[in-house]
């Protein structure tokens, strides 16, 4: 019963695996949007996470051979997007761990203040997610969108756990710092 749960989309992929163009579109269009979602997340940036999402569709329906059958197609796919959207990311900020922002964090550093509870809009949320630093983000997004652990960051990223502890705690800080700003000022 499982493998049918995992290969719900066999059909199709054998047909990719043969190169027909018209099952790809049918593969393209039954995970573009979630892939696109994902990258997004991570990269931040619709022009630069459309990039993306062409680009791992590529590389997967290239390198589809190697997809083992072991896991969903759509986990498989997930792991390339994921995986392009961390290198975008390393080649548009070469130092993921943002030196120069955890050194204005520091400065910044206030004692934390009791505030009023709000209610904020997934669209001032989303907002706020796009103005974190991209170390910050990536981390956040793997963490809270895609699930993975501090230790499975940490070996994805090439940081320490902790490292990834703590960019999590300064982006969930700083997240809550740029929707209150707009609350109040916006």
């Amino acid at each position: 019963m499982e493998a049918n749960t995992v290969n719900i989309h066999a059909d199709l992929i054998v047909r990719c695996r043969n190169e027909d163009r018209s099952a790809q579109f049918e593969i393209y269009k039954l995970y573009n949007k979630a892939m696109f979602n994902t990258a997004l997340r991570i990269i931040g940036d619709e022009n630069d996470a459309e990039d993306v999402l062409q680009d791992a569709f590529v590389s997967a329906f290239q390198n589809l051979k190697s997809y083992r059958e072991d896991a969903s197609f759509g986990a498989w796919l997930k792991r390339i997007v994921i995986n392009k959207a961390l290198n975008q990311v390393q080649r548009i900020k070469k130092d993921l761990m943002l030196a120069q922002d955890i050194k204005e964090e520091a400065n910044e550093f206030e004692p934390e203040k009791t505030e009023p509870n709000y209610t904020y809009t997934v669209e001032q949320v989303k907002s706020a997610i796009s103005e974190l630093p991209s170390g910050f983000r990536t981390v956040l997004s793997l963490y809270l969108f895609e699930g993975y652990d501090h230790k499975e960051i940490s070996e994805i990223l090439g940081i320490t756990e902790s490292t990834s502890k703590s960019q999590y705690k300064r982006a969930k800080d700083k997240l809550k710092m740029i929707v209150t700003q707009e609350v109040n000022y916006g």
